[in-house]
């Protein structure tokens, strides 16, 4: 028996044309890399939340 692409229930979906390779992405501007840098900044140095779902109910017990 040879295998075929009709051995499927579904066939496979075509890739979505936001991921094919033919254009070059579109580089930052310097309002988006400032915002960006602004981000990382702010995400490295914002300390995290250390309240968790768990973290109440292992007091309780």
């Amino acid at each position: 028996m040879s295998t075929s692409h009709q051995d499927h229930a579904y066939p496979e979906p075509a890739a979505h044309p936001n991921w094919s390779s033919r254009h070059k992405p579109r580089p930052l501007t310097p309002a988006q890399q400032k915002q960006n840098r602004d981000a990382l900044l702010r995400a490295k140095h914002t300390p995290r939340p250390r309240h968790t779902r768990n973290n109440s109910t292992k007091a309780a017990r």
